[in-house]
């Protein structure tokens, strides 16, 4: 069987879906994370655009070494300076530059005539060699650009020194066999195109790319990019889960394959939702929670007899295990320590004992503490020391009933170390806790979306709430976790506002120190 590529994006492309905002250390957990999956490429993110993001990616490329990192660039300069100073300190550093090619981009955002996007791709190409070994160039929005002008800035581009042709589906616009046929053009019209990977990156808004993605591994691509659960701007991108399952799964129709760890796939999957605050819906392809669960008694009795009547992925393929009780009240720190290892996440002496005293906190209250318990106390211990907050929840009492008005009275922190304290109603008991929290609070805040979901199943499990916020027009997610569901809520209102406070910080830091970093795409 043939080899393919795996280009994990999930932390550049998946990170510009609305809402998301990760820290540097939230980015480094996934990149661990992806690293342990087997990923072949990981787009760190895009150097250029933000102090922010440019010590992401040089983070991530100083610490990863058994994965190929890279960064996106413009075809400037300025840009792949930039990402040569984030990248350098990375086992096999990689470029990732792109320029449109389709007529439509090529008029109106560019401004540039077909012979200047030529010239252009080439002399940054050229430029780029000089410090990077392995260089991709994308023609953006390459589904709707002219086959025989692919072909002429392909050969091109590729004596210039690129190693990687990626021509991605920018808009989501492509089918499946469009898309082949697209690749059999370039394989069977380009001279050159045996000395580069050829690569393939589509976007969901049609609901395609993963047809549209295997559809290329079909007409010679070797390499797929993507991102895990899907995510990524508008619709999202190919989910990468769903091509390597299926490439496993039938194994009896395509001949190809990839490297990553499938029993890697669940916990790469809770770690990014968690960190996204994505949830994944439960009827997803692979990693969605019903993809398991057979309610059709006929489907019930069919999978009794023989798993494989109506189950075509078993669950400990993609690393699903069951969820039994694994510690309880008495059991002491090692053994603690020794189940947090096996999470793979790294926890400080101090981050340890913080989780272990949470823990035990936990096992006075809960009669079953699971597996899916501990990683969600580990995940909280880790976003406050990557973040820690600003407003701090002290007390809160919410009061209400079939015959009351809600009424909430809340103790924060503030920024300044001084308690603050108020009271307010609202229709429910959520948007009387929202409503006080909010005159504690100086920001501007307007609530967007709210979640609210157990871990694990029982009366006593654990609460988690995701909500997003505009803060000050800025759209913020928050997260928190509390066995009672109010507390949980308000954690994850506060947690959206702190996360907007020390992004500000951080940029604010930045302008101070007057760091040249190149403007936004």
């Amino acid at each position: 069987m043939s080899r393919i590529k795996i280009f994990d994006t999930t932390l550049r492309d998946g990170e510009q879906s609305p809402g998301v905002n990760l820290n540097k250390q939230e980015k480094l957990q996934i990149a661990k994370q992806l690293e342990r999956l087997g990923v072949d490429v990981m787009e760190a993110g895009f150097p250029a655009s933000s102090k922010g993001d440019f010590e992401a990616v040089k983070l991530i490329a100083d610490t990863i070494k058994d994965v190929s990192v890279t960064g996106l660039a413009r075809t400037v300069k300025e840009d792949i300076d930039i990402s040569w100073e984030a990248l350098k300190g990375a086992t096999e550093p990689r470029l990732h530059l792109f320029l449109a090619t389709s007529p439509i981009h090529m008029k109106y955002k560019l401004k540039m005539t077909p012979e200047q996007v030529i010239e252009q791709s080439v002399n940054m190409v050229s430029y780029a060699k000089q410090k990077f070994p392995q260089i991709e160039w994308s023609a953006e929005d390459a589904t709707r650009s002219d086959w025989d002008f692919l072909v002429q800035i392909i050969e091109k581009v590729i004596d210039a020194g690129a190693t990687v042709i990626n021509l991605p589906d920018t808009v989501g616009y492509t089918t499946p066999a469009e898309y082949g046929r697209m690749f059999q053009y370039i394989r069977g019209n380009v001279p050159n195109i045996d000395r580069v990977d050829l690569s393939c990156h589509c976007h969901n808004d049609l609901g395609m790319a993963v047809a549209n993605s295997i559809s290329a591994v079909e007409n010679g691509v070797t390499q797929v990019e993507g991102t895990i659960n899907g995510i990524g701007e508008r619709a999202g991108n190919a989910a990468l889960e769903e091509v390597a399952v299926a490439l496993r799964i039938r194994s009896d129709f395509y001949s190809d394959e990839t490297g990553l760890k499938l029993n890697e796939i669940k916990r790469s999957s809770d770690l990014i939702a968690k960190l996204t605050g994505m949830y994944v819906q439960p009827n997803k392809a692979v990693i969605g929670r019903n993809a398991y669960a057979h309610e059709s008694g006929i489907h019930q009795d069919g999978v009794l007899k023989n798993p494989e009547t109506y189950e075509i992925i078993t669950p400990e393929l993609i690393g699903v295990t069951s969820n039994t009780l694994f510690l309880g009240k008495h059991s002491g720190r090692h053994a603690f320590k020794d189940k947090v290892n096996e999470f793979g996440i790294e926890l400080t002496e101090e981050e340890i004992k913080e989780a272990f005293g949470q823990f035990k906190q936990l096992t006075d209250r809960k009669k079953e503490v699971t597996d899916d318990d501990i990683y969600t106390l580990i995940m909280e211990i880790k976003t406050e020391a990557a973040a820690v907050s600003k407003y701090k929840l002290e007390t809160f009492q919410v009061h209400y009933g079939s015959s009351d008005i809600p009424t909430a009275t809340v103790s924060l922190q503030t920024p300044e170390g001084k308690s603050a304290q108020s009271a307010c109603t609202g229709k429910g008991s959520v948007e009387a806790l929202y409503n006080t929290i909010s005159t504690l609070i100086t920001e501007d805040l307007e609530l967007l979306d709210y979640q609210i979901n157990s871990v694990g199943g029982g009366k006593d499990a654990l609460a988690e709430s995701h909500v997003q916020l505009s803060v000050n027009g800025e759209i913020m997610n928050g997260r928190g976790s509390a066995q009672d569901v109010i507390e949980a809520s308000a954690n994850a209102y506060i947690n959206a506002v702190n996360r907007y406070i020390i992004m500000h910080q951080s940029t604010k830091q930045n302008e101070k120190e007057k760091t040249p970093i190149g403007s936004e795409q």
